[in-house]
Parts: C-alpha cells; structure tokens; sequence
C-alpha cells in the first residue's frame, strides 16, 4: 500500500531527520549568575505575570501586573529597570481607567522591543479572561515616557502572555490565545501586525480537542516555527509551521507535562533552545516546581536547571529571554507577593 504525504508533512520529516542529525550535545547544566527579587516590598499587595525585555546599555526591563489581588480594580502594570546590578522601585505605567472614570483590572503585561528600537507594552483590561480586551502603549525612548494607552481593534488581543517574535520583513507574530466562556473552550491563534503595531490580521490553528492558551514561539530559520502552550490535558501541547507562521499543522501533543500552568521559551543564537515550565500534572500542588528545559530540534527535551522544588508553593508563570552578551534572563511570579529574577549562563 503506498502512503500519501503532503508536502507539508515532507517539510516536516526533513526538518526532524536535520535536526536529529545536527543533534551532537546537549548542555548538561547552566551556570547560575544572579538571583534575586525584584523588589522586597511594595505598595501593592499581590503581584503576577512578569515579562521583561533588554534595553540598550545592558539594561534589562521587567513588568508584571500588581494590586491587591487578581482581578480586582485596583490592579495595575508596574515596571521595574535593571541597571549597574541594581533594581529601580517599582512604577505604576499602565492602568485600566477608562474615559467614563470606570477603573478595571489589568493583567498579563508583554514587553517587545522592535529592531527599529519601538518599546510596546501590551496589556489585557476587564473583568476576566474571558471579557477582557488588550490595550498598546509604545515608547521611543526605552520606557522613559510612554504614548497614551490606545485599545486594539475588536477580535484581536496580541500577545496574551509570551513575547511576540518580529518576521524578516519587519512584521511583529504575536502568540495569542482565546478562553471561550461558550463551552468553556480554551484555543490558540496567531495574530500579525505592521513594525508599527497597526494593520493586524489573524492565523488560525486547529485546535482539534486540546484546550490550550498562552502560547510561546521558537525560530528554527528556514522559516521553522514552533509553538508551545499552556493546556488541560496535562501536556505541554505544540504545533509547527514551516512558512514564517502563515500555516500551522494541527496541535500534538509534546513529551513535556504541564498542570495548566503558564510556560515560555527562548530561541538561543547558539541553536538550541530553552524552556521554562512547571514539570508536574494538574494537582493541587502542580506550581511547586519550576525547571529548565534545553532542546536541539523542539521534540527531545532536557532539564538543565532546577529554578525552584518544593512541596507546596506557587512558582510560576516565567518569562525568558537572551541578552546581546549570551546570557539568559528569567523573571516568575513567586508565591503571588514577589516577581524573581535569575539569570544563567
């Protein structure tokens, strides 16, 4: 019986047997450089969902969203830089006020600096997942000043958790996600803009029976994309494209287990890549631990480093990124009071 492939899964069987083949060591441990908080105390009492980006100079910028608890109105996006080794206090630059005087929770903030130097700041505002909208603030001057907050068009949300990736012709590839209050559904999708965070339009993935948000982007050139995102179905879930993100095949399932927790990823110069995620099942205690992941072709997964184990706790939602001098960044909620910060090499 002869078997039929399309040239999608063609593309997809040479990647494999590429990577495989380039495939000689993977990195058996990362050395730690720093650790620390952020910050030791706050005005507000509740903290979640850091992000962070580097500035030129070496700077490193974090935010995340902060209040009294999650969801309430009160809470809003606070930033913190990182210069000389030292931390600057936390400052409010975003909030959910709205022209009427009706004030709304922010949440899930993405930092994204454009290679033409183009600060975003993307962040949800409402009551809830599954009514909130997103807001866009920009700065030309590394986060000194801000532009007013100014609302995306209707159906489009940007990234909802993870930084975008920005294409070869300049355009910005957003990892977005929907939690559909009919049915309870959780899907994923791509969302594309211009360099400038305008003319936006939307991929779709077939979702098939996962329920998954929160999806991150790794670059293989050659135009390989992979995703990974956040589910219920105590996986890790991952998807692939092979045309700079235009197309993707239908969602698989990856080797890695995720307690519906929030992960990110990082694409390294050097060629392999690394993950940060929760390495449990879904449970009461599915946020106690936190690790390191190094990969080579996206399927073969590898811890590397323990950020945090414990027996209880909540450790949790990371964000990652690669600095100009090779070393990485890591920034995660740490038990709902702290953002911490770690960087390795």
């Amino acid at each position: 019986m002869k078997m039929k492939y399309n040239i999608s899964t063609f593309v997809y069987l040479l990647f494999c047997f590429s990577s495989c083949a380039q495939r000689t060591s993977v990195k058996e441990q990362l050395q730690l450089l720093d650790s620390g908080m952020i910050f030791t105390k706050a005005s507000f009492q509740s903290c979640h969902a850091s992000t962070l980006t580097e500035l030129p100079g070496s700077k490193i910028m974090a935010a995340w969203f902060g209040g009294k608890n999650e969801g309430d109105p009160d809470v809003s996006i606070w930033m913190s830089i990182k210069e000389n080794g030292k931390w600057s206090l936390p400052e409010e630059i975003a909030n959910g006020m709205q022209q009427n005087n009706e004030r709304f929770a922010c949440w899930n903030p993405v930092l994204f600096l454009t290679r033409s130097g183009l600060l975003f700041l993307y962040y949800r505002v409402g009551l809830s997942p599954q009514t909130w909208w997103t807001e866009i603030k920009t700065s030309t001057d590394n986060g000194e000043t801000w532009s007013a907050a100014r609302k995306l068009p209707p159906v489009f949300l940007g990234p909802i958790k993870n930084k975008p990736i920005q294409l070869n012709n300049g355009d910005i590839l957003c990892p977005s996600s929907i939690e559909n209050p009919v049915g309870n559904k959780w899907t994923i999708h791509l969302e594309r803009s211009d360099s400038n965070g305008n003319n936006w339009s939307k991929i779709n993935i077939d979702c098939d029976t996962f329920n998954v948000i929160q999806p991150t982007l790794l670059t293989y050139g050659r135009d390989s994309i992979q995703l990974l995102c956040r589910s219920r179905n105590n996986v890790i879930v991952q998807s692939w494209s092979f045309d700079d993100g235009n197309t993707w095949q239908p969602l698989k399932s990856s080797s890695l287990p995720n307690p519906n927790s929030g992960i990110d990823a990082v694409s390294l110069r050097e060629g392999s890549q690394l993950l940060v995620y929760n390495p449990l099942q879904r449970g009461r205690n599915g946020r106690a631990a936190l690790r390191i992941a190094i990969s080579t072709d996206g399927e073969h997964w590898k811890d590397c480093y323990t950020l945090e184990e414990h027996e209880q706790g909540e450790f949790s939602y990371p964000a990652i990124i690669q600095a100009k001098d090779g070393s990485v960044h890591i920034t995660y909620t740490y038990e709902r009071r702290k953002i911490k910060y770690v960087r390795v090499k």
